[in-house]
């Protein structure tokens, strides 16, 4: 029996160029966006609204974020560069004279494309996710910590706007504080709390500052109902920062939102969903845009290309508003930019191979 190659010298050029394309224009936009992002992290830093440590960790879930977000306009561009480039040097040409048509170059194309759908499936709706509430509850906790971190070794701090006063000893390497003294004021009462040790918890979302072994006194300097307690722990609750969100949508879980009938959260899902079907609805529309004659530029049809992808993203996320505020159905609201590129796929391979063709083709026959 003949051997069959699953992967052709066709497949495996391809798969080659393409790879390296995808990988080559994710990496610049995911640059650009991170670098911009890595400005407003810093802007937080410097301001102490997050410590040192937290910017790496927010660096890096940014950059999982955008390469989650960018992996629709880096396939639709690589693949619109890759066959453009094959095109203008007349490989195209020779691929035709051999017998490899249109069908075959999309053969070709989606051998490559079908492993990069599913790792943009599974990054747009489990990593783009956790990545996204990682990023809020760290920004979130770090904002509530403000007047923490500002707790020093043998100096008195201030937090809660000045009702709150600490001294503190000594700090240890696990942010352990010891011999600590604090003056609580809270309503008309005055409290003075010494304890051996004390630690930062967080409690249920709050922030909590735990005293482990010590005394403590309420009252007014001048009255006689003072109380006097002693404690193995005690806890003081501190202000969170406000405003924060902790899970927003984007950082919902996917399995929750697929029981939803919010029609924001069906937003949200829709827009992970759509990760997988634009790249291969783009891919499709992208072979046909790529043709070009021989000796023009490789990016011959790029700036059509770009008109075209931004169109179909912004009716992606008009027709997503529209289904929020109840204009469309659901079913309507994802589908819809996917029947308007259906049709338009057509309209291209009709103007490129004439109509005969197209008809042949959808009734599985050789032009």
């Amino acid at each position: 029996m003949r051997n069959i190659r699953f992967l052709s010298v066709l497949d495996r050029m391809l798969m080659s160029d393409l790879l390296k394309t995808i990988i080559s224009v994710l990496t610049v936009l995911v640059v650009i966006v991170v670098s911009r992002n890595f400005i407003k992290i810093l802007k937080m830093a410097v301001d102490g609204l997050i410590s040192n440590e937290a910017v790496v960790s927010i660096l890096g879930l940014k950059i999982v974020l955008a390469s989650a977000n960018f992996i629709v306009p880096a396939v639709f561009v690589s693949v619109l560069m890759v066959l453009g480039r094959m095109y203008r040097d007349q490989e195209m040409s020779a691929l035709s004279s051999a017998g490899a048509g249109v069908g075959r170059l999309y053969v070709a194309v989606f051998k490559t494309l079908i492993p990069v759908v599913f790792i943009a499936a599974w990054m747009s709706l489990v990593v783009s996710p956790w990545a996204a509430s990682k990023v809020e509850k760290t920004i979130y906790t770090e904002k509530q910590n403000i007047g923490v971190r500002a707790i020093g070794e043998g100096k008195f701090s201030e937090y809660n706007k000045g009702n709150l006063i600490f001294y503190v000893e000594k700090i240890s390497a696990d942010n352990v504080m010891h011999d600590v003294f604090v003056q609580n004021k809270r309503e008309n009462e005055v409290g003075i709390l010494t304890a051996e040790k004390a630690e930062v918890r967080t409690i249920n979302d709050d922030l909590y500052i735990i005293f482990i072994n010590g005394e403590r006194v309420q009252g007014n300097a001048g009255e006689v109902d003072f109380i006097f307690e002693s404690f193995t722990e005690y806890g003081m609750r501190l202000d969170s920062s406000g405003g924060i969100q902790v899970n927003p949508i984007s950082g919902i879980s996917t399995r929750k939102l697929l029981h939803t009938r919010d029609l924001n959260e069906l937003s949200e899902l829709h827009h992970r969903l759509s990760v997988p079907f634009s790249i291969i609805v783009l891919a499709i529309m992208a072979v046909p845009l790529a043709q070009v004659r021989p000796r023009s530029g490789v990016y011959g049809n790029l700036a059509a290309a770009f008109l075209i992808y931004f169109s179909f993203a912004n009716f992606e996320k008009v027709s997503n508003s529209w289904m929020v505020k109840g204009e469309i159905p659901p079913w309507l609201g994802f589908w819809g930019v996917y029947f308007l590129a259906a049709f338009f796929i057509v309209i291209l391979l009709v103007r490129l191979y004439g109509l005969t063709w197209v008809i042949l083709q959808m009734q599985g026959k050789q032009a």
